[in-house]
């Protein structure tokens, strides 16, 4: 008999750019949390590994492309879902490469923001207690955290801003 998790596993990336800022993703009308501002990514499908569904979900979502190896697992944070709803957990990497420009393929928007500016969004409760771990918790020594992230290494491509 095949195991399936109970509760939702999500994947989301965290893009920075060479100027320190990163891609916000705007919820569009019509989806939960409409309007509101989160790190963008999606569902693993079953039988589908994690960086495998980051890939897929940001060509889908951005059109841009990530390097399966790339990515960094930064943090995550989890839901305990309600009566009509399965648990969430969210699974946050870092990314400072891709191939392509990021556009908003599913609708919603995209923009690019320092942490600072970022903290001044409205974002999900989700996507704020990753915002936290991203940057809040980074900055603060002997900080708890799920992995630690490669040093910054800086690869040109067509996220390089013009």
């Amino acid at each position: 008999m095949e195991k399936k998790p109970t509760f939702v596993p999500v994947v989301a990336v965290a893009l920075q750019r060479e100027d320190g800022r990163w891609l916000m993703h705007r919820r569009p009308a019509g989806k939960a949390h409409a309007g509101l501002w989160e790190f963008p990514g999606g569902k693993v499908e079953n039988g589908e590994m994690p960086r495998d569904a980051l890939v897929r979900e940001i060509v889908e979502e951005l059109g841009v492309v990530l390097e399966k190896t790339e990515p960094e697992p930064v943090g995550f944070a989890e839901w305990a879902g309600g009566e009509a709803s399965r648990p969430i957990v969210i699974l946050l990497y870092t990314s400072r490469s891709w191939t392509g420009e990021p556009a908003s393929l599913e609708g919603g928007a995209t923009g690019w923001f320092r942490p600072e500016e970022i903290a001044r969004l409205e974002r999900p409760p989700l996507d704020l207690a990753l915002c936290r771990q991203l940057f809040e918790e980074r900055q603060s020594p002997g900080a708890k955290r799920v992995a630690k992230p490669a040093a910054p290494t800086y690869v040109r491509r067509s996220n390089a801003r013009p």
